[in-house]
């Protein structure tokens, strides 16, 4: 009898299953956190480039950079049209280079049991989900300054000043021969070259999202100061905000949800999605990335990469 009793009040008190708990609301909490942190240094990078929101793609969407040039036939119109005759257009022709396509990419980092145990929670996993974090970031960064190098605009200067104010002077020409409008242009330069041209003067350097940049130098709405192998000394690009767009593959679509991968995504841009997990088999609590983002320039010859020669 006392046995049986001792059985029913077990079944009484036995959690349900499927039944949310602690934990749950923990790891979800930590998801939402990671993503949004990521989203909002996104929007802070998108807010000091000058980019309009994000666009959309679909996985596979090819990325295609153009080369806008002038036909042989060159540059019609001028003295030549008399009073009252039809100005003749001039012609350029644009030549698609495709690069690829955006792909998804999926990433995971695993923290044991044992790490916890030894430096507890905050170390372990907070400070590792911080690292995650920024080499996830910095993976999509260093991709496009690898792009911009390829802009097809160069020169050469004697001075790093004179390096300066031709790559812009540069895309600013380009962009009106295309007809379309500069209103802002970004330089990318490395911060030793920077410090090394002004000396003792004393310039406001901002820094977020791990960026280091000065605003209104120059001419440029923003001067990113960056070192190597990102920019190399003596070289300095250029490009307008209207030449630079960021793509993105939404990590909650729902044909990855029909594979049972749910991300957790946060905000009305999706550009990363993360799920975290415990691993019994392995005593580890995983760690899981996934998206599809891409910083690119529309024109290549549209990016100004000017080099300083001292030999001139």
């Amino acid at each position: 009898m006392e046995k049986n009793r001792m059985i029913m009040n077990l079944q009484h008190f036995a959690a349900k299953d499927g039944l949310t708990t602690t934990a749950d609301f923990d790891v979800t909490a930590r998801e939402i956190d990671f993503v949004t942190r990521f989203n909002k240094n996104w929007d802070a990078l998108r807010e000091i480039l000058g980019i309009v929101r994000p666009i959309k793609k679909a996985p596979g969407t090819k990325l295609v950079s153009y080369e806008a040039k002038l036909k042989s036939d060159g540059l019609q119109g001028g003295a030549s049209v008399g009073e009252g005759e039809e100005i003749p257009y001039t012609e350029f022709e644009v030549e698609p280079a495709v690069y690829g396509d955006i792909t998804l990419e999926k990433y995971a980092k695993a923290v044991s049991i044992e790490s916890v145990a030894k430096y507890g929670a905050e170390v372990a996993i907070q400070k590792t989900d911080d690292a995650f974090l920024n080499e996830l970031q910095g993976n999509v960064l260093t991709r496009f300054y690898t792009f911009l190098k390829t802009g097809t605009l160069t020169g050469a200067e004697s001075s790093f000043q004179m390096a300066l104010a031709m790559a812009k002077g540069m895309v600013i020409d380009k962009f009106n021969k295309l007809q379309r409008t500069a209103t802002d242009v970004v330089g990318f330069a490395n911060v030793l070259d920077v410090y090394q041209y002004i000396g003792a003067a004393s310039i406001t350097v901002q820094t977020q999202f791990g960026f280091q940049y000065v605003k209104d130098f120059m001419g440029y709405s923003t001067l990113f100061l960056l070192s190597e192998p990102n920019i190399p000394r003596g070289t300095v690009i250029a490009l307008p905000v209207e030449n630079i767009d960021l793509y993105y593959i939404d990590p909650s679509e729902s044909d990855f949800q029909k594979l049972g991968l749910n991300y957790t995504v946060e905000g009305e841009t999706n550009l990363i999605g993360f799920h975290a997990n415990g691993d019994y088999s392995h005593a580890v609590g995983e760690s899981f990335a996934l998206m599809g983002l891409e910083l690119w320039a529309e024109y290549l010859d549209g990016i100004a990469v000017v080099e300083v020669d001292d030999s001139f």
